[in-house]
């Protein structure tokens, strides 16, 4: 390590350089058309899915099972063995413990692709799930894709019923992703396939021996658990007794609905699990392959895979937006770059706001559409964190028609300001998306039934309002201000829900907090500031682990580009620009760049589904870095 930079000017212009290096590559990455898109991968789960996808869509011959797609098949089981851990079993995010529904789904895929249940590496990881409970604590997901293939007891998991598409609004109480994952599978579940397996095969190696194949009791009769488990022996006894028209019909009904979201979009919500599950819900519905709905359907999904020189892998979606408006952003307030040089960008933005109603609209139905999604088409399923992020980035990135450009800022910020809930927050898809009995239906356990207002999204929107002109004293920004005072931890922190975690939160909250007109000789601030600088890492930077999710505090990892940056903006935003935790902030991005501008990070620091799903942006390592530092110089400047 190189002696610490002791001087100011020494440090600005250090920074000053490293901020240059990383925009001149950022800028060098962006395509033809103006967009950033970089990867976005997660854990072997995917791939997994994926071979259980192919068993469905091409049943074996007696014993054998040689798919057309066996030669991508092989590359998936390498895949996910290349990312078995010494003990045996496979985790959810690097340098995390092995966890039970990964490795569960892993043994299937692997086995059922051709591994013998002999050779070492598959007796590990028998081992290793029996160690954790064995496939009776895997989450509900796995038991009911299981299901399907009769590898697992239909009647110990959960009902799905297509019924709930007849009761009215009631799917707009789920999570957008939850519904959109629900309503295709509940067509599956309720149809019960019990598609063929090669003859002989099984998985009772990994049941645990004595452990019952039911839910979990309920700790108390009169819980939400226990109401839901009621109802759920209600439903199973309704599959075997209902009148099977109405059950056609809702499923009819869901099938409707699932297509009607995949106009104008890249597959059902854009994302991988609701595009295989409606795959398989075409089939059970009696959809010919050749059908444009199945061809379809089938061509998205296979848009997700990776399978090049990067390795082979899936993406869970496509991140283009978000990438996009993030490095829009960080080159932008780094003044390093001409705002005509973002003008492709912005035209390329202005093309993908949304133009539609979608089911945010049901709960704010007189609102105009506007807003941004995630992917490359999504138009049911604006979200306001990309929203909020694309406004920040249109502070910069200016549109060739400058009407057309004011116009859509007008109705996005209209848009964001009517998303905001009761309690002052905002959450990602919808509004009030926070009754909180949901979240017990034995369904729920990938810990995301709900969409609830959170801290990261609700300083970012903040920030946005205030860059185009929403002043403090605005109704919004007092009702966000006090969500934002009133959701802190005791610690000083904030929790992250999209980014990992504490650090991610408390760096947004305290951004969100600055807009508001929030002083940073608060109490509340101090705190917050003191809290960031207690964390710091040995080497400078700044890093958290997944595990923070499942202790509810934070809990420290290496250092990470991502997480440093998320931590220098946090300072700088309650007022620190000269303590000796901001100059070794700095000091590390700037020691730790490589000489192509660009960072090294490995570990997840996006969050999809807490303690069930992590995400690594590919691009978070190079972006959020070139904000920091832009942050940094822009605001010794005005000092």
């Amino acid at each position: 390590m190189s002696p610490s930079l002791q001087l100011t000017d020494e440090l600005q212009g250090v920074a000053t350089q490293t901020a240059q290096k990383a925009v001149n590559s950022l800028m060098s990455r962006r395509s033809h058309d103006g967009y950033w898109w970089a990867d976005l991968t997660a854990d072997t789960t995917l791939e997994s899915d994926y071979i259980l996808l192919q068993l469905w869509l091409f049943a074996p011959e007696g014993k054998q099972w040689n798919p057309p797609t066996r030669p991508l098949i092989d590359k998936a089981v390498q895949s996910i063995l290349a990312r078995q851990l010494e003990d045996g079993g496979f985790n959810i995010y690097l340098n995390g413990p092995s966890e039970i529904s990964a490795s569960c789904k892993a043994y299937f895929a692997l086995k059922v692709a051709g591994l013998p249940a002999t050779d070492p590496r598959m007796v590990k990881l028998r081992d290793r799930i029996l160690a954790l409970g064995g496939l009776q604590r895997a989450n509900s997901y796995v038991k009911i894709n299981l299901s399907l293939f009769g590898l697992y007891p239909r009647e110990h998991t959960p009902s799905i019923p297509p019924e709930i598409m007849l009761l009215g609004n009631f799917i707009y109480e789920m999570s957008s992703w939850t519904r959109a994952i629900v309503i295709p599978l509940a067509i599956v579940h309720a149809a019960n396939p019990q598609r063929p397996v090669p003859d002989g095969f099984h998985i009772d190696e990994i049941h645990a021996p004595g452990v019952g194949f039911g839910f979990t009791p309920a700790d108390s009769l009169f819980s939400w658990k226990s109401f839901f488990h009621k109802v759920d022996k209600g439903l199973k006894l309704w599959e075997r007794h209902g009148p099977g028209n109405l059950r056609r019909q809702a499923m009819e009904k869901a099938l409707a609905w699932s297509l009607e979201r995949t106009r104008d979009s890249d597959g059902l919500a854009a994302i991988y699990p609701p595009m295989q599950y409606l795959i398989m819900a075409l089939d059970v519905m009696g959809i010919p392959r050749e059908h444009p709905h199945h061809v379809e359907a089938r061509k998205q999904f296979d848009r997700l895979l990776v399978n090049d020189r990067r390795g082979f892998y899936f993406q869970p979606c496509f991140s283009v937006v978000w990438d996009t408006a993030i490095a829009a952003y960080a080159v932008g307030e780094s003044q390093l770059v001409r705002g005509e040089d973002l003008r492709k960008t912005a035209d390329w933005l202005l093309t993908k706001e949304v133009r539609k109603k979608g089911d945010w609209s049901v709960k704010r139905p007189n609102v105009e559409p506007s807003g941004w999604y995630f992917e490359f088409a999504n138009e049911f399923y604006p979200d306001i964190d990309d929203t909020a992020m694309v406004l920040l980035a249109l502070r910069h990135a200016r549109g060739s028609s400058i009407p057309e450009y004011q116009a859509c800022l007008d109705r996005a910020i209209q848009w964001t300001l009517a998303m905001q809930s009761k309690d002052g927050g905002w959450a990602a898809f919808d509004v009030d998306n926070n009754w909180e009995p949901l979240a017990w239906v034995p369904f729920a356990d990938h810990n995301a039934m709900l969409d609830p207002t959170c801290p990261d999204i609700t300083g970012r929107v903040m920030e946005a309002l205030a860059a185009h002109g929403i002043p403090a004293g605005h109704d919004a920004m007092r009702r966000g201000a006090a969500f934002l005072r009133r959701t802190q931890e005791a610690d000083g922190s904030w929790y992250g829900r999209w980014g990992v975690d504490y650090i991610y939160g408390t760096f947004l909250a305290l951004r969100g907090l600055r807009a508001a007109g929030e002083s940073d000789r608060e109490a509340h601030i101090l705190r917050a500031g003191e809290w960031l600088r207690s964390i710091q890492n040995s080497d400078g930077g700044w890093g958290e682990s997944c595990e923070s999710y499942v202790q509810n505090t934070f809990v420290g990892a290496p250092s990470t580009p991502s997480q440093t940056a998320w931590a220098i903006l946090g300072l700088l935003a309650s007022g620190d620009w000269t303590s000796e935790s901001l100059r070794k902030g700095i000091q590390y991005l700037a020691e730790t760049q490589r000489p192509d501008g660009t960072w090294n990070e490995q570990l997840s620091t996006g969050t999809g589904f807490p303690m069930v799903f992590y995400l690594n942006y590919h691009l978070y390592r190079d972006s959020f870095p070139t904000l920091a530092l832009a942050t940094f110089l822009n605001g010794k400047t005005e000092q």
